[in-house]
C-alpha cells in the first residue's frame, strides 16, 4: 500500500497516495461547515448543516484540532480509502516556522487517533525544490494565508535567514472586495464571490509605471449568476501590485523580490549562487496573471551579484506545479523514507512520545 501524502493549506487541502508524476489525488477546500442534528425521527435525514464554517488551519497552522481531525478522517477514510484497522503510512508536509507543539500534537493525533503505521513530516520549502529536481534553492511560497520566503541548503531550511509574512491570498481578497465596493456601493458581494472574482480578472502589471497608467483602465463588465452586473476596474491590478508595493495594503515592508534578495544576502556569500539560480515560485497566488512575468523583470534590474532566477519545472512535470509543488516533492520524499524505515514507527512514538518527532522528522 503507497503511502498517503497530505499537504493541508488554509485554503485547500491537497491529499493523495505518494505517486510524484501523478497529481493528487484530492484537492479539496480547508473549510468545513458544522453540522447538527435536527431533531427529525426521519431516518432519511438526520443531520443539516448550520450556516457556521470552521477554519481548522489560519495563516498555514492547525488551529481547530477537532475540524482538523473530522476534515483528515473523511480524506483518508472516504476520499482516499484506507480501513480501520489497516492503516499505513502518512507524510505531512510542514509549513515554515511551525511551533513544536502543532508537530507533537500531529505525531500524537495520527499515532493515538488514526493508528497510523509510520509517520513522517518535512517543510515545505525542501519538499517544493524536491519537486523541481534541487536540494538547494530558495523557495518564495504565496499561500491563501502567507508568504514563506525560505532559503534552503542541502535539503535543511536555513532558518535564520528564513522569514514568514503574515499576508497572503486571503488579504488579497480583501483588498479586492474593497475596491469593488468603491466602484460598486450598490453591490452586496459575498467573499466567495470576490474570491471567484479574484482568481478570473487579478492581474500584475508589468512594472511599476505600468500599474500607474491602469488609473485609465478598460473597465469590464461582469454578469453574477443572480444576472447582476459589476464593473471592475483598476482594483484588479492593485490585488497584484501589493506584492510589489505592500504599501497598497498599509504595511510597511520591501516588495517580494526585494524581501527575497535581502534574504539570501544574508547567508554565507559563497552560498548566493547556488540559493539565486535556483529560485523557486509555489502556492496558488503565484499563478496569477502576469506574476511570474513581473517578478522575473523585477528581478532583472537586481544588481548582477544578486539576481534571482526562476527553475523552471521538468517538462514530465505537471504544468501546474506550482499549486502543489509540496505534495509533490512529499510523494517524492515518501518513497525514500518508508521503504528506507526513517519514518517514525509506532514503536519509536510508544518508546519516547510524541518528542520523537523533531529527532526522526527534519
Amino acid at each position: 500500500m503507497e503511502a498517503l501524502v497530505v499537504d493541508a493549506g488554509s485554503k485547500l487541502l491537497k491529499a493523495g497516495a505518494a505517486i510524484p508524476d501523478q497529481s493528487p489525488a484530492m484537492i479539496i477546500p480547508s473549510q468545513m461547515k458544522r453540522m447538527v442534528d435536527d431533531g427529525s425521527d426521519n431516518n432519511t435525514s438526520t443531520a443539516v448543516f448550520e450556516d457556521v464554517t470552521l477554519d481548522p488551519i489560519e495563516r498555514g497552522f492547525i488551529r481547530d484540532w477537532d475540524a482538523m481531525e473530522d476534515l483528515l478522517r473523511y480524506v483518508v477514510y472516504t476520499g482516499l480509502g484506507w480501513e480501520e484497522g489497516n492503516e499505513g503510512n502518512i507524510l505531512f508536509t510542514d509549513p515554515l516556522c511551525t511551533p513544536k507543539a502543532i508537530r507533537e500534537q500531529l505525531v500524537q493525533l495520527m499515532f493515538e487517533t488514526f493508528n497510523v503505521s509510520g509517520f513522517y513530516a518535512s517543510e515545505q520549502a525542501v519538499l517544493s525544490l524536491y519537486a523541481v529536481g534541487r536540494i538547494s534553492g530558495c523557495t518564495v511560497d504565496i499561500g491563501h494565508g502567507k508568504i514563506d520566503i525560505a532559503p534552503v541548503l542541502e535539503g535543511a531550511v536555513q532558518h535564520i535567514a528564513s522569514k514568514r509574512f503574515e499576508l497572503g491570498g486571503t488579504d488579497l481578497t480583501k483588498l479586492f472586495a474593497q475596491g469593488l465596493g468603491k466602484s460598486n456601493p450598490s453591490m452586496n458581494l459575498s467573499m466567495s464571490d470576490v474570491e471567484t472574482l479574484k482568481e478570473q480578472y487579478a492581474n500584475c502589471a508589468e512594472d511599476e509605471l505600468a500599474y500607474e497608467k491602469t488609473q485609465n483602465c478598460e473597465v469590464e463588465q461582469h454578469t453574477l449568476p443572480d444576472g447582476q452586473v459589476i464593473s471592475i476596474g483598476r482594483e484588479r491590478y492593485s490585488v497584484g501590485e501589493a506584492l510589489f508595493q505592500p504599501s497598497i495594503l498599509g504595511l510597511q515592508e520591501h516588495g517580494i523580490v526585494e524581501q527575497l534578495v535581502r534574504i539570501i544576502s544574508t547567508v554565507s556569500s559563497e552560498n548566493h549562487r547556488q540559493l539565486l539560480e535556483n529560485t523557486v515560485l509555489c502556492g496558488g497566488t503565484t499563478s496569477m496573471t502576469g506574476f511570474e512575468g513581473r517578478f522575473q523583470k523585477e528581478a532583472s534590474l537586481c544588481s548582477s551579484a544578486i539576481r534571482p532566477t526562476l527553475v523552471k519545472p521538468p517538462e514530465y512535470m505537471h504544468e501546474n506545479l506550482g499549486l502543489y509543488s509540496a505534495w509533490v516533492g512529499g510523494a517524492i520524499l515518501a518513497k525514500v523514507v518508508f521503504p528506507q524505515n526513517q519514518h517514525v514507527t509506532k514503536a519509536d512514538y510508544d518508546e519516547t512520545g510524541p518528542s520523537v518527532v523533531h529527532r526522526k522528522c527534519f
